[in-house]
């Protein structure tokens, strides 16, 4: 078979991948907190061990593209007033930190509620989640004990006993693995955010950072680049074709 065909096939795989990122992307374009991914291509050598592909592993194809993985892209979202005491917004870098059975995860989503019993929680799919403190404990806001603030630093203050958010950042950026909506599971390392950093509006919720524009703009490029290899692909199996009908003629 014509190494075009594998070739144009693979293309067409490739921006279809891109395609499912970016609609992605715009499906969380109202998520508080979201930030958009990003399909990383990577050309492949013009020499490689097998070929045609064998059993159909596509990775095996020499020359082209393929996904070689998808990456966050932690452009920050802007920050609404909201009026909200329970929507919390980081100013500059940070995430806020989210027992999810148990492991600690991270999102730049505040919009937060508390529970009949005072805790501060998260929503990930329907589900809360309780928001952590700075000593890995739940936050809880008593609704007996009175009023309550939220320093400019991310404290909250009640009746004299102060609870500082956990606000963290991944020791490498790269090892954010998405589990859902605008929440981040960490494959390394946390470091807290310095005092002297910490950063945090009540009444705020920073948007989500995808750009509806630009998104659409490279769905559009993605799409021709799929109708490009597709009509590519029907033309090396027309011309194939017309070739093995002539060699049968003959």
């Amino acid at each position: 078979m014509f190494y075009g065909i594998y070739l144009s096939a693979d293309g067409a795989h490739v921006q279809s991948k891109r395609l499912e990122v970016i609609a992605h992307n715009l499906a969380n374009v109202d998520t508080p907190g979201f930030r958009r991914q990003l399909t990383i291509l990577q050309a492949r050598a013009s020499e490689m061990a097998s070929y045609p592909p064998t059993g159909g592993n596509w990775e095996e194809l020499p020359g082209g593209v393929r996904v070689s993985h998808t990456a966050l892209d932690h452009s920050l979202g802007k920050i609404k007033h909201t009026g909200i005491p329970t929507d919390f917004a980081i100013v500059g870098d940070g995430y806020f930190v989210v027992d999810h059975h148990g492991e600690p995860v991270l999102t730049r989503a505040g919009n937060f509620a508390l529970t009949a019993t005072g805790q501060l929680v998260a929503q990930l799919e329907g589900r809360q989640f309780p928001v952590l403190s700075q000593a890995g404990q739940p936050v809880l806001i008593d609704p007996t004990q009175g009023p309550w603030e939220l320093s400019p630093s991310g404290v909250i203050r009640q009746g004299g006993m102060l609870q500082p958010l956990a606000l963290v950042r991944p020791t490498d950026p790269l090892a954010l693995e998405p589990i859902g909506e605008n929440f981040y599971r960490v494959r390394g390392g946390l470091q807290p955010i310095p005092e002297n950093q910490r950063q945090v509006r009540s009444g705020y919720l920073e948007q989500s950072a995808v750009q509806p524009t630009t998104e659409m703009v490279e769905l559009i490029e993605a799409s021709r680049a799929v109708e490009a290899n597709l009509n590519m692909l029907q033309l090396q199996d027309t011309t194939l074709g017309a070739l093995v009908t002539r060699l049968l003629r003959v």
